[in-house]
């Protein structure tokens, strides 16, 4: 009984978060289920000085010892929100730092939930480390997923404790400002003064900022300032790679992981303009966003009167108005609307001219370093899973079965495959082109997830995206207190954990996975851009093929082949969803759209 409960629980909870804002409502159920331990106590042993002043932690699981809710920067508040992070301020007492910082701010969407969780006083890291570290070691900074409008770094999923002590690394993790917090570009907040501040990257700032805190203070905690692996999965994802591309990252780090990510900059047009203009700007564009929190000003207010009030407005007045909002009234402003952009093409921060498949072919776009890149077989199950149309509901509410499982498989494919191309794939070959035999790719497959009743929750959600994030951590109290995963299952699942936590590991020791920390595992060897080459690590436990290299490379081209002639589809309708959900952005032809089913597909 305590097993259904808690699995209804868990459906319960992404029924209503794709009924809503996904990531917003999944993440405050998983918050709920990762609640943090009580404060622990101070250890002595802990006592270190940073650049600011002496802080002390605590003594960890794993044989560690963990620092959390270090500042890495001073407050964004007032004067400083929309602008590029300033120093902390140092502090003259010893700090006990027991416990994350607050989360930045960002939407939640739940029955009996708040609107609105964080603080914008959130720019703080995290640092395990072993207890008895003698000389420099690796460091591993892992930047925290969430589409770049929720999460935070000191989520018990991300705890480093059992990756610090296994290991022998030390783990850093961040928070970065969050959403329209942290990504705002709109002319009157830009002065003229500082092309940082005027950049609307802030959240980059503040990322790279954290990253030159470790490399000023990361000795003091046993790590080698000159050994630094930036990892992250999904959004986080997104920012390993805008690190790479950005000239202001240079030398920050020098190693990189990017699970389940990708890249698009965003041009600032996109950024900036009305959605009417030519051209346009996305539906929350930083205009749009002004539009609607006028509107919300005032009852009644339409969005042509607010146009015409903004371009009234003087730039110093546009700019005193926003910063005197709070945080609650701006995200409310975006709810219903879309994502406000992010990864901006500011020429400063980021680049404004290319394309990420043309950075990585030059060697002079980009900061070379040895790179790993993955996504999971099935990333697009955690956003299908519980959609009306792939399971069958008690009462239409309760999904019990899923509906036609080799169709939902099939259908899924495609938006997971397209993953794959964009965030390993089209990367990996140029990158191997321009720096040689350095870079690594992976696919997890691991999908060994239980039943509740008649709902095979692994057919449901499979390899799902984030699936693999407690594997890299060894962190599975998540799906533990869930109890979705049987219980003859978890030594292979644990098994597959502790490989996975020995390739990272090595890889950031060496710049290669190899054949892990201990060197008995199969041997990851880099991506090849030959045929037939095996270039591609299978990650899976002994039950789904096991761990082993494949030849397996996709392209646009193929999946688009693949999609108009497949004939299993029920119609053109069905073909018509499946190409605007695997094709978007630049990949997205209007004409060979148009043409599907003779002219049947919507606009």
């Amino acid at each position: 009984m305590r097993k259904a409960l808690r699995i209804l629980l868990l459906l319960v909870g992404v029924v209503v978060a794709l009924g809503g804002v996904v990531a917003g409502t999944a993440y405050w159920y998983v918050s709920r289920l990762t609640a943090e331990s009580p404060m622990p106590t101070a250890d002595p042993n802990t006592r270190r000085r940073v650049e600011t002043g002496e802080i002390v932690g605590f003594a960890d699981r794993a044989s560690t010892h963990a620092w959390l809710g270090i500042p890495y920067a001073a407050p964004p508040l007032g004067d400083l929100r929309w602008r590029a992070p300033r120093p902390p301020e140092p502090w003259s007492d010893v700090r006990p730092v027991l416990t994350t910082g607050p989360q930045c701010p960002q939407p939640v969407i739940f029955p009996g939930g708040p609107s609105m969780a964080g603080e914008e006083d959130c720019l703080f890291l995290n640092v395990w480390t072993p207890e008895h570290s003698r000389e420099p070691l690796p460091v591993m900074f892992w930047i925290h997923g969430g589409g770049n409008h929720i999460g935070q770094g000191g989520s018990s999923l991300y705890s480093g404790a059992n990756l610090a002590g296994t290991h022998n690394v030390v783990v850093v993790t961040v928070n970065y400002r969050l959403g329209p917090l942290g990504w705002l570009s709109h002319p009157a907040l830009r002065e003229g003064k500082s092309p940082a501040d005027d950049s609307g990257n802030y959240a980059v700032l503040d990322i790279l900022r954290a990253l030159k805190w470790a490399g000023a203070n990361v000795a003091q905690f046993g790590g080698d300032p000159g050994n630094v692996t930036i990892f992250g999965e999904s959004a986080g994802g997104f920012n390993v790679l805008a690190a790479m591309v950005s000239p202001l990252a240079a030398g920050l780090y020098h190693k990189a992981i990017v699970q389940s990510g990708g890249l698009r900059i965003i041009p600032i047009h996109e950024a900036e303009n009305y959605r009417d203009d030519e051209p346009a700007g996305q539906e929350m564009s930083s205009r749009e966003l002004l539009n609607n929190l006028l509107m919300g000003d005032e009852p009644g207010r339409t969005r042509a009167e607010a146009k015409a009030m903004q371009q009234a407005m003087p730039n110093p007045e546009i700019a005193a108005y926003l910063r005197a909002k709070t945080p609650g009234e701006i995200l409310s402003a975006q709810q219903g609307t879309g994502s406000t952009p992010y990864l901006l093409g500011d020429g400063f921060v980021l680049p404004d001219d290319a394309q990420p498949a043309e950075l990585f072919a030059d060697l002079t776009r980009y900061n070379s370093t040895p790179v790993i890149l993955g996504t999971n077989r099935d990333e697009t199950k955690l956003f299908r899973a519980l959609a009306p149309e792939t399971t069958e509901r008690l009462f239409g509410t309760l999904p019990y079965r899923v509906r036609e499982p080799d169709r939902y498989d099939h259908r899924v494919a495609y938006g997971s495959d397209a993953w794959k191309v964009r965030a390993v794939d089209s990367l990996a070959a140029p990158l191997r082109s321009a720096q040689g035999a350095t870079v690594f790719a992976y696919r997890f497959d691991w999908d060994e997830l239980d039943s509740f009743l008649t709902l095979d929750l692994g057919r449901l959600f499979g390899a799902a995206h984030a699936l693999e994030i407690p594997f890299v951590f060894g962190n599975f109290e998540l799906l533990d207190r869930a109890f979705i995963v049987d219980d003859d299952d978890i030594p292979a699942r644990d098994q597959l954990s502790r490989q996975m936590m020995s390739y990272w590991a090595e890889f950031a020791y060496t710049g290669s996975p190899r054949r892990g920390r201990a060197g008995d595992q199969v041997e990851w060897a880099s991506w090849e851009n030959g045929d037939d080459a095996a270039r591609l690590l299978i990650l899976d436990s002994a039950d789904g093929g096991g761990i082993r290299m494949s030849p397996l490379r996709l392209t646009m081209s193929d999946l688009r082949a693949r999609l108009l002639a497949d004939t299993s589809l029920v119609d053109a309708k069905e073909q018509c969803r499946l190409y605007r959900e695997t094709f978007t952005n630049e990949d997205f032809l209007q004409a060979e759209y148009d043409a599907l089913g003779d002219g049947a597909c919507p606009p």
